[in-house]
């Protein structure tokens, strides 16, 4: 079997191989790109009363913890996930356990905005770790693998023809200049 026939060959099983996997990579990775400018997948961001923080974080727990929303029941620190605050804008945005976040205006410690944020699990099924780190290492990981692959041999069955046909060309000049 040529090297040519075995490219397409592997080509073709490759890309049927890692189709499911790639295209949840390729669906959560246009949510992704879209999360600033789509309030379904992240929360707009808000802007605060100032440029530098006025309220510690213990004002920030304060205001996340006297929130009256049905979702946000937040005790103390282990009750968030993670806390982004953003001197710059004015606002914390504080990251619960249950996916919910609330903006917190760092100047004078009101809740600009509560809402869920799906962009913390879109990514994880964008890089499958939501399933654990044998589908993340075991699947995603080869599936991206292959995905290189299938780009190089694509590259090779698209450049091989025009390799061939400038080879042609070539010849064809070189006998048409002999019989002169």
């Amino acid at each position: 079997m040529s090297g040519n026939v075995l490219n397409r060959k592997l080509h073709y099983w490759g890309a049927a191989v890692v189709a499911v996997p790639i295209l949840a990579v390729i669906v959560t990775g246009l949510f992704l790109q879209m999360k600033k400018h789509w309030s379904w997948v992240q929360p707009v961001e808000h802007r605060g009363t100032v440029t530098a923080p006025v309220i510690e974080l213990s004002g920030i727990l304060k205001a996340v913890r006297e929130t009256q929303h049905p979702h946000v029941a937040v005790n103390g620190w282990d009750d968030i996930k993670r806390l982004d605050v953003r001197p710059d804008r004015g606002v914390a945005k504080a990251t619960l356990q249950n996916g919910y976040e609330v903006q917190v205006d760092l100047g004078t410690g009101q809740v600009l905005q509560v809402a869920y944020r799906r962009s913390d699990w879109i990514e994880t099924i964008h890089d499958g770790s939501i399933y654990g780190d044998w589908v993340k290492l075991g699947i995603v990981l080869p599936s991206g693998l292959v995905l290189l692959f299938l780009w190089g041999s694509g590259m090779w069955m698209w450049i091989y023809p025009l390799i061939n046909r400038r080879k042609v060309r070539a010849r064809k000049a070189a006998a048409a200049m002999l019989r002169l």
